[in-house]
C-alpha cells in the first residue's frame, strides 16, 4: 500500500508532466487535498509531504480537525454543500469557500466576514452537468449572480468550481470543463465592480480520475482524494 507522501509525489509529477504538455506552468496550479472522512493523522502526515491546501466538505467534521491540526499549518478549502445557517464557522475556519450557489448564501457569508472584519474568498459552483442531486447554481444564471457578489464588500470572488458527471472516460469530461472557462471568461469580459480580467483567477475543476483533462482545459485548482488518501471508509 503506498504511503501518502508516495502518492503525494506521484500526483505532482503527472500535475506537472501535464502542465507542461499543456504549455502551461506547474506553479499556477494548485493541488488540494480532498481530506473528507480521513483522519487528522493523515492530513499531518500530508503537511509534512508538502502538502499545503485541503479541502473539506463536512462542517463539523472539517472544524474538529482543524482545530487538532492548527488553522495556521494549511490553507483550508470548503468543498461541500454550505447551508446558511453553517457560514459562521465557514467564515470563522475556511480560506476559501468554493461551494456559493445562491444570493441568500453569499449574503449570509458576507454579513459573518463583516462580523470578524474578513474578506471571504469564494467561488461560484456551477451545476455544470445540470444534475439534480448535486448543488450549484444554473450556467445561465452565473452571471447575474456574480454580478450581485462582485458588490458586496466582504467577499472576494476568486473564481468558479464545478463537479460535472463521473465518466470511466475521463475525456468524456472534457466538454464540461471547457464550458467553465467560458463562462468564467465572459464574466470577466463583462467588468463587473472588482471583478476584471486580472481578478477571477481560479477554474478550481477535475479530480483523481479527470484532473489531468481539467488541466489541459485551464484548471488552476484540482481537488484530488482518492489518489492520495486512497478509498474512504
Amino acid at each position: 500500500m503506498s504511503s501518502i507522501k508516495e502518492n503525494l509525489d506521484k500526483i505532482r509529477v503527472e500535475l506537472a508532466d501535464t502542465a507542461i504538455a499543456a504549455g502551461r506552468r506547474p506553479e499556477e496550479i494548485i493541488l488540494i487535498a480532498v481530506s473528507k472522512k480521513k483522519p487528522a493523522a493523515d492530513i499531518i502526515a500530508a503537511i509534512e509531504a508538502g502538502a499545503e491546501h485541503f479541502g473539506e466538505n463536512y462542517i463539523q467534521e472539517a472544524v474538529e480537525k482543524i482545530d487538532s491540526i492548527g488553522k495556521d499549518r494549511a490553507c483550508w478549502h470548503f468543498i461541500g454543500h454550505l447551508q446558511s445557517n453553517k457560514t459562521k464557522l465557514a467564515v470563522q475556519y475556511f480560506d476559501y469557500i468554493q461551494t456559493v450557489d445562491s444570493l441568500k448564501l453569499a449574503k449570509a457569508i458576507n454579513k459573518q466576514a463583516k462580523a470578524i472584519n474578513k474578506i471571504q474568498k469564494i467561488m461560484i459552483q456551477i451545476n455544470i452537468s445540470h444534475e439534480e442531486s448535486k448543488s450549484g447554481v444554473d450556467a445561465a444564471q452565473t452571471l447575474d449572480l456574480a454580478e450581485q457578489i462582485s458588490q458586496m464588500e466582504n467577499i472576494s470572488m476568486q473564481g468558479l468550481m464545478c463537479i460535472p458527471l463521473f465518466f470511466d472516460n475521463p475525456e468524456s469530461a472534457r466538454p464540461y470543463f471547457k464550458q467553465l472557462a467560458q463562462i468564467k471568461q465572459k464574466i470577466m469580459e463583462k467588468g463587473f465592480e472588482k471583478i476584471g480580467m486580472k481578478h477571477l483567477p481560479h477554474l478550481s475543476m477535475g479530480m483523481s480520475n479527470d484532473f489531468k483533462v481539467a488541466v489541459q482545459e485551464g484548471a488552476t485548482m484540482v481537488r484530488v482524494g482518492t489518489s492520495i488518501f486512497g478509498a474512504r471508509a
